[in-house]
C-alpha cells in the first residue's frame, strides 16, 4: 500500500466499528489530538474544537491510507504544535519524570497527577478507547 503524506494540522477521520468516526487533529511527534465529538459522517470536521485526549500513535497508522484525512487545520506557531505535558513512570524503581516538548525531567508524582501516560499506541488499542468514550455528537 502507498504511504500517504502528512502534514502537522492535518485532521483524521478513524472509522469506528459502531458506525461511527471519532477525528483526531495531527501535533508533533504523530501526537494525535482527539475530539471529543464523533459523527456517523466521515468526511465532517468537528464544529466543536474540544479535544478528549492526546495520544502519540505509531507514524505507519497515519500514513498507511487506512484513516482519511478530511482537511487541515494549520497551527499559529510552531510551539502550539506540541502535545501538553505527559508523564513516565520508571517501573523498576518507581520514579516520576514528566515529558514535554521532546525533553524528560525528573518529577513528583504530585506534579504528575492529571496528566496523560506517555505511550504510543497502536490502532486498536486507540480504537478500543475511543469506543469506549462518550458519543458527543451524531451528526
Amino acid at each position: 500500500m502507498k504511504r500517504k503524506k502528512i502534514k502537522l494540522g492535518d485532521i483524521f477521520s478513524i472509522p469506528l466499528p459502531n458506525g461511527m468516526y471519532a477525528f483526531g487533529r495531527l501535533y508533533k511527534e504523530y501526537t494525535l489530538a482527539i475530539y471529543k465529538e464523533k459523527s456517523k459522517y466521515n468526511n465532517k470536521i468537528p464544529e466543536n474544537k474540544k479535544y478528549d485526549f492526546f495520544v502519540g500513535v505509531y507514524s505507519d497508522i497515519l500514513t498507511n491510507g487506512k484513516w482519511t484525512v478530511i482537511g487541515n487545520i494549520p497551527f499559529a506557531h510552531d510551539d502550539d504544535a506540541w502535545r501538553p505535558p505527559t508523564y513516565v513512570k520508571d517501573i523498576l524503581n518507581g520514579k516520576y519524570s514528566i515529558y514535554e516538548r521532546g525533553i524528560i525531567r525528573s518529577a513528583t508524582k504530585h506534579e504528575c497527577n492529571g496528566l496523560e501516560l506517555t505511550a504510543t499506541w497502536d490502532e486498536h488499542h486507540l480504537i478500543e478507547r475511543l469506543l469506549s468514550c462518550p458519543v458527543v455528537s451524531e451528526n
